[in-house]
């Protein structure tokens, strides 16, 4: 069985590293993959952007299954082109994927559905943003409407701020085109969640429950990034509210776009905030998230081939998924200066050490190699991810190898996990 993974982060060494473990024995290709991808696939040049090149690439290798990693793909209408090609892929159709790619359109899905969510404006121009920002009180936060890779959320503290924040956005200063329109919300007090299901269509499976650090510093101090580590426990998510997610959020999402005519086949990323009024829908994405992939995948026991399988042919059933007890852990560690500007090309020393920490596995991100060497190759680097008995074996287990990896100017969170290791001590 051929398998070809597109992508070049994180989640794609984690997806090609999780799809290498099935019964199928499969042959995998990953197209353009990174340093570390090389070791367990064959890595293929593509440019992403480019759908008639990675049709190009299908009619070449003849995958019998392809698994989409990255958003922008999905957003070109990948899914839509292979399909039509009669070639097997997982992930949403273009339209499908349209819950990510805008965020102004995800607000009105929500409400067209009444899934809980924020209150919201939707501003296409300065004029309406003042008119907007009379109906908020507080904090406010700006969102660019188009995809920002993780970069396209700022919380103001004032009225002024946020004005000031919409405006660059809109002159295309901050995130570029994905900030011609933004939306304002107000801000939610609360523990941030990730809930991911699979959908073939019809069928909707909850994944386990995971949380994500998305500010770059100790503390949840400085700007947002993709995501500076994420883990994953059964205690984040009890049996009542994993349910009553299922029933108010991802079923209304799948049903809502089946009765729009749009069915949503894939992962969805359901980002959520837990306050005090009950869950919040932050935004959807229509793909696994990186890092919480990582976590989650770790944790997984079933056959991720015959997972991706039944979403992209239907025919999912309960007994698909099976999981480990024991809650996982991944810190990601950066280049300086990310998520502002930073220098490629630091020699990376340390991974064989530190893969060989028990029950610890180094995911590449941004890696490539150079000659004999593995060196640094974009902003997030690795992303190092452990199990362990508990959390806090988890997290041992993850920083004894983060400590023994370097290159010059990395940065990393020492406190992923931390509140909820705390908390259970």
């Amino acid at each position: 069985m051929r398998i070809l993974v597109l992508g070049s982060g994180g989640r794609e060494h984690a997806l090609v590293w999780k799809l290498r473990q099935s019964a199928h024995a499969p042959e995998i290709f990953c197209a353009p993959g990174n340093a570390g991808i090389a070791y367990e696939a064959t890595c293929l040049s593509a440019d992403l952007k480019n759908i008639d090149e990675l049709l190009q690439l299908a009619h070449k290798i003849e995958p019998d299954l392809t698994v989409v990693g990255p958003e922008l793909p999905l957003t070109l209408g990948v899914v839509d082109e292979f399909e039509r090609r009669g070639l097997r892929i997982f992930g949403p159709s273009q339209k499908a994927a349209h819950l990510e790619a805008s965020k102004a359109y995800a607000k009105e899905f929500m409400q067209r559905f009444q899934i809980p969510t924020a209150h919201y404006a939707i501003c296409r121009n300065g004029a309406e943003v003042q008119q907007a920002l009379s109906l908020f009180s507080g904090r406010i936060v700006i969102k660019a409407d188009g995809l920002a890779a993780g970069k396209g959320v700022v919380i103001a503290n004032s009225k002024e701020e946020a004005s000031h924040v919409a405006a660059q956005m809109l002159n295309r200063r901050l995130v570029g085109d994905a900030g011609a329109l933004v939306v304002l919300e107000e801000f939610l007090e609360g523990e941030e969640l990730s809930f991911l299901v699979l959908s073939d269509g019809n069928t909707v499976l909850p994944l386990v429950p995971s949380r994500d650090h998305k500010r770059v510093g100790d503390g949840d101090t400085g700007p947002n990034t993709g995501g500076m580590g994420a883990y994953s426990d059964d205690r984040l998510l009890d049996s009542t509210m994993r349910e009553w997610l299922m029933n108010h959020v991802a079923h209304p999402v799948v049903d809502g776009m089946k009765s729009e005519g749009v069915p949503y086949k894939g992962v969805l990323y359901i980002g959520l905030m837990m306050t005090a009024r009950g869950p919040m829908v932050l935004e959807f994405n229509c793909r696994f998230g990186d890092p919480e992939t990582q976590a989650v995948l770790f944790r997984m026991e079933s056959d991720l081939v015959e997972v991706c399988d039944a979403v992209a042919q239907g025919g999912m059933h309960a007994d698909l998924l099976r999981w480990s007890a024991q809650p996982s852990i991944c810190v990601v560690i950066a280049s300086g200066g990310y998520p502002g500007a930073f220098t490629s090309g630091q020699e990376i020393s340390g991974l064989d050490a530190a893969e060989a920490v028990p029950g610890v596995k180094v995911f590449h991100a941004g890696t490539a190699h150079s000659g004999e060497k593995i060196v640094t190759s974009g902003g997030r680097v690795l992303g190092v991810t452990a199990s362990g008995a508990d959390l806090s074996a988890a997290a041992a287990r993850a920083y004894e190898a983060v400590e023994k990896i370097r290159f010059e100017g990395m940065q990393y969170r020492s406190d992923i996990a931390k509140t909820a290791v705390s908390s259970r001590q």
